[in-house]
């Protein structure tokens, strides 16, 4: 009786077995996916929602660097860069960010978009009227084709990618974007940066060499960036402002000079440390001695000094 409850309660082991066997025939590999949602983006007979929609999942999958170099060699990086041409801003959109994340940390798909046009196609859509969820999943794609890629940093600032990026602040409707370019180019000039500070073997070398043709402080300095980034501090986000006095203190040994000679920016300074002054001693009152906006005051207090 004993045994026969025990099998009334669970599956015989063959039983099990044939199913799992069922299932796994099933189940598809990423591979077969992509090729599935390449094709229907790639299909005439495709409706635009349809191309959306595998856009949307190729996104999921390229993520993954085995998954982009696979999309690499199915053609799938060849159709999503032709489709930052499209008429259509969702597709033009959905390209972007499949692109954005194809290229994330993924040198090869990096050098293989850079020779297909893509940086151009890139820096199109952000120097011409485009909706506002276009330009941002654009910029998203640029910041992953750019991060650690030296020889694609050289040739954005020859292309004048840099004064793309500057026109975003002067059109209204695209501050969303403020903070994002700023923690580009942040990134950028730390990138190089910590480069420079650390033990050069034979492969760090060959790349230092690399960045040392990728001139993008002193492009920084001669659009007046200097007098653009402080500006930013007016914003209310404590996560934006603390993005921008981060770009601040990285650019101060270029951009002392005319720091202390932008008053608003004093004046600005002072206001800020005062607020946060008074949210760091709320936060320690609370117990938390090490807080976020102690970190901030310090930040702040240390742009002040060097500035005297």
């Amino acid at each position: 009786a004993r045994e026969e409850e025990v099998r009334k309660k669970f599956r015989p082991i063959e039983q099990l077995k044939e199913e799992f066997e069922k299932l796994n025939m099933k189940m598809e590999t990423d591979y077969e996916i992509m090729v599935k949602l390449i094709s229907k983006f790639n299909s005439s007979a495709s409706t635009l929602d349809e191309k959306v929609a595998a856009l949307y999942d190729l996104e999921y999958y390229v993520h993954q660097v085995d998954n982009a170099k696979d999309f690499l060699s199915m053609g799938g990086l060849r159709l999503v860069i032709a489709g930052l041409n499209s008429s259509e801003a969702a597709l033009k959109e959905h390209a972007a960010f499949v692109l954005g994340a194809a290229l994330s940390s993924n040198p090869k798909v990096q050098i293989e978009a850079i020779e297909g046009g893509a940086l151009q196609k890139l820096l199109v859509i952000l120097a011409t009227e485009q909706p506002l969820a276009v330009r941002k999943k654009a910029l998203f794609a640029l910041s992953s084709m750019l991060r650690h890629f030296p020889y694609a940093q050289q040739q954005f600032l020859k292309l004048g990618g840099l004064q793309v990026l500057r026109s975003l602040f002067q059109q209204k409707g695209m501050e969303t974007l403020h903070v994002r370019v700023v923690t580009l180019l942040y990134d950028l000039i730390m990138e190089k940066m910590l480069l420079e500070d650390s033990q050069h073997g034979d492969q760090l070398e060959e790349k230092m060499q690399q960045y040392q043709q990728v001139r993008l402080v002193p492009a920084v300095v001669e659009q007046d960036w200097c007098v653009l980034v402080p500006n930013l501090l007016a914003m209310p986000e404590h996560d934006a402002r603390e993005k921008v006095l981060k770009l601040v203190g990285a650019l101060m040994s270029f951009c002392r000079e005319q720091y202390r000679g932008d008053t608003a920016l004093g004046t600005t300074l002072g206001l800020l440390r005062s607020e946060y002054e008074e949210l760091a001693a709320e936060e320690q009152r609370e117990g938390d001695k090490d807080g976020y906006f102690r970190e901030l005051l310090g930040s702040i207090n240390t742009i002040i000094q060097e500035l005297r």
